[in-house]
């Protein structure tokens, strides 16, 4: 079963720190409920897995994560994600992450995702409306952290630089931007598992509310 994630979630955090946090994988990783590297393999590859708990019961997904794409001029990364668990349940990610300017504001940006998830297995049973819903809670909780993460991190300061070369010239002094520190020496505040008796509850208050929506 495919489904089809595009979505964009302002931040009100500027571009350079947003691209601070995206750029890191560690950083990123951090910011995934129950996801964590455990292993670099290569500079683009890198070993990790997703903890989901549901009740005492807890699943462990393992995989590999490849950086395909990193344009730090356009704030992208593409990266190609697949694991499976030990119930024989498997998935694959392709997804493109961008940092865009917000032109309304010079201090916010959007965070821009696009993925392509291929699931197999038991999971693939619940699917595509159940997929995408679950898939929404996680994120809202992976921008909230990220978003957290991006406004630890100090904001750009502004320098001062002379435009003008020739001494015969009036000094013109321009206002610059520092890029924002490495994001790896923040810890985001994030949960340590993905709760499933919280995403089902969920799910389940949804149904009964578009049941009764539809009686209405």
């Amino acid at each position: 079963m495919e489904v089809k994630l595009d979505k964009r979630y302002p931040l009100d955090v500027d571009p350079a720190r947003a691209w601070a946090i995206l750029g890191d994988l560690h950083a990123v990783a951090g910011c995934m409920p129950g996801a964590e590297l455990t292993e670099q393999l290569s500079d683009t590859s890198y070993k990790g897995g997703v903890k989901v708990k549901v009740g005492p019961a807890v699943a462990q997904f393992g995989g590999q994560v490849d950086v395909l794409e990193k344009d730090e001029a356009g704030r992208k990364m593409v990266l190609r994600s697949k694991g499976a668990d030990k119930g024989g349940s498997s998935a694959t990610m392709d997804l493109a992450a961008t940092i865009e300017a917000d032109p309304a504001n010079p201090a916010h940006s959007v965070l821009h995702g696009d993925a392509a998830v291929i699931v197999n297995g038991k999971f693939a049973q619940f699917g595509g409306r159940m997929m995408v819903q679950v898939s929404d809670m996680i994120l809202v909780q992976f921008v909230e952290n990220f978003r957290q993460a991006a406004l630890a991190l100090p904001a750009p300061a502004a320098t001062t630089t002379t435009a003008s070369t020739d001494a015969s010239a009036p000094t013109a002094l321009v206002a610059t931007e520092t890029p924002a520190p490495a994001a790896a020496r923040v810890a985001p505040p994030v949960a340590q598992e993905i709760n499933g008796l919280a995403i089902v509850w969920a799910l389940i208050k949804s149904w009964w509310l578009g049941l009764f929506g539809k009686k209405a």
